[in-house]
């Protein structure tokens, strides 16, 4: 079902040698979640089909998923997937680099219908990726993208499901926007990409901090230092993949069974137990999107 519609993309030019898939890593001694991934997307001719993906996943300790759409055909994907497989909840948004193009064709508010209908599956547990991104639309532009985050906001809260924020470039703006509608009681700043200041004022609201790939990166000691002070109970990990693959493999394609080097590097950052971390990180992804085992195609 889901295998037969992937979407492929190449994004690293034509270095065949960059669509080498990295060794299995060491398995963790305890499971972990990916809460923010796009198994729609194949990173190059030899990547894994999705259902192939999750077992690759599942061997080395990265249990279960949030599938993650951008746009409402990766939405519609998403919602589908996750209803099949009991390792995946799945998040619907439109992404706010398109959320421009979208408006300006007059397709947002039919599109944002479509949205508030996926929303009421049971295993649509989240609204995104959704947010503000100021690195790649133009400010002419940024209204079409700010009308498309209030209103992905509204969505979450009506359907009482978490929110996923993308925050490129545009942190002061996120937050005031959020402070200003009024966030969802589980927000969630995927791929955390802000500082410490930024840190305090999600411990301060009870907004979570997802941490990617790009937290292990040697140029990013800033993310780092801002995962020191989170809350642990606000922590949470992901890929992103198959963008933003972790040290010591930076450069292949990403996917849910490399997050084992995210996870053992945030240990290592911390000073803790990888276990005792992975069974905090799990407990607190639950507390955000529920649980993986009701909500079934079948179920009675």
């Amino acid at each position: 079902m889901c295998d037969s519609q992937l979407t492929q993309i190449r994004f690293w030019g034509d270095d065949e040698r960059k669509w080498e898939w990295p060794a299995l890593p060491d398995p963790l001694p305890a499971p972990v979640i990916d809460n923010h991934c796009h198994l729609d997307f194949a990173a190059g001719p030899n990547a894994p089909t999705p259902l192939a993906a999750l077992d690759k996943a599942a061997s080395v300790g990265v249990s279960r998923i949030v599938q993650v759409g951008t746009d409402l055909e990766t939405s519609i994907w998403s919602a589908k997937f996750a209803a099949q497989d009991p390792r995946v909840l799945a998040a619907v948004a439109l992404h706010p680099n398109d959320a421009p193009e979208v408006a300006e064709q007059g397709n947002l508010d039919w599109q944002l219908a479509e949205l508030d209908r996926l929303a009421k599956q049971p295993r649509v547990r989240a609204i995104g990726e959704t947010g503000l991104d100021f690195f790649r639309t133009e400010e002419a532009r940024r209204g079409f993208q700010l009308e498309s985050f209030e209103a992905h906001i509204e969505l979450a809260k009506r359907h009482g499901v978490a929110l996923q924020i993308h925050d490129r470039d545009a942190h002061d703006e996120v937050v005031a926007t959020l402070k200003r509608v009024g966030a969802p009681e589980r927000t969630v700043f995927h791929c955390f990409s802000g500082d410490t200041e930024l840190a305090r004022v999600c411990n301060d609201n009870g907004w979570y901090m997802s941490f990617s790939g790009t937290s292990t990166f040697k140029n990013a000691p800033y993310l780092r230092e801002a995962m020191q002070l989170a809350d642990p109970r606000l922590l949470l990990v992901e890929t992103d993949s198959p963008f933003l693959t972790p040290e010591p493999v930076r450069g292949r394609p990403n996917a849910p069974y490399l997050m084992v080097h995210t996870v053992r590097r945030m240990a290592e950052t911390f000073g803790r137990d990888v276990a005792e971390l992975a069974n905090s990180l799990t407990a607190n992804t639950e507390a955000v999107y529920g649980s993986w085992e009701t909500g079934l195609d079948g179920d009675a």
